[in-house]
């Protein structure tokens, strides 16, 4: 969503004083969580009721591999070269990627990071970029689902290479075994997806983001919300979790 995209930074104040009402939810979040909680989807429903811009890593990332060379900023370039090396991108790329994108962090509705930071470091540089904009942020949420349950959404996941729908075998199945619904490919498991990858791409944000998780709590900004149950089950419990934080600020 890019709401009030260019709002300058300087009309910000009126309206931050207004969201810091009482009664106001909190505006500048920053969503955590292991592949497959679905906090993209989460990040789309708070963008929704809250009106702040999401912004994605994982999108902005998949939508450089598709943009023309000509197109490309620097930092997107200095990504790729990462990427197609099968390399980690960079903690100073990323916020590079953020930062060319840096009238959404200064959206007058708010933000709501979605993959971003994914290390101490990067929350570090995070925390001194929107010092600079004297802009707060408010929460961290982090979504949590046990192992077992997040090998077993990631692996039942099926996509289409025509159209890029996404289909589950359980959830969201394709009317007809193996084909997609809208333009009838087959459809195909990412490698990524394969039960032994999951347990290892788990490893690593386990590694990397649980230092993050302590950083966050030490400044009391963090807010951990089960991810079982329906999107909708999980969006309420956020909401819930958002206002009972509230109360116990008053």
């Amino acid at each position: 969503m890019e709401r009030n995209r260019n709002v300058p930074l300087k009309s910000r104040g009126a309206r931050s004083k207004r969201l810091r009402q009482p009664e106001a939810l909190p505006q500048h979040l920053v969503l955590l969580g292991a592949p497959g909680v679905g906090k993209g989807t989460q990040g789309e429903l708070l963008s929704a009721r809250l009106g702040a811009c999401h912004l994605s890593t994982g999108d902005i990332f998949r939508a450089a591999t598709t943009l023309n060379e000509c197109d490309r900023t620097p930092a997107i370039t200095r990504a790729l070269e990462h990427m197609q090396r099968g390399e980690l991108v960079p903690d100073e790329i990323v916020l590079g990627l953020l930062t060319e994108r840096g009238n959404r962090l200064c959206c007058g509705a708010g933000f709501i990071l979605d993959g971003f930071p994914r290390t101490v470091a990067q929350a570090e540089a995070l925390q001194e970029c929107l010092a600079q904009h004297q802009i707060p942020l408010d929460v961290v949420v982090s979504y949590e689902l046990p192992l077992e349950k997040i090998v077993a959404r990631l692996s039942g996941r099926r996509i289409c290479p025509n159209c890029k729908a996404v289909y589950h075998l359980e959830m969201h199945p394709p009317k007809v075994k193996g084909m997609c619904d809208v333009c009838g490919a087959a459809l195909y498991q990412r490698e990524d997806d394969r039960p032994e990858s999951v347990r290892v791409r788990m490893e690593v944000y386990e590694k990397s983001t649980a230092p993050l998780v302590e950083f966050y709590r030490r400044d009391d900004l963090l807010v951990s919300i089960s991810a079982e149950g329906t999107p909708e089950e999980v969006f309420m419990r956020t909401m819930n979790a958002f206002k009972k934080r509230q109360t116990v600020a008053r």
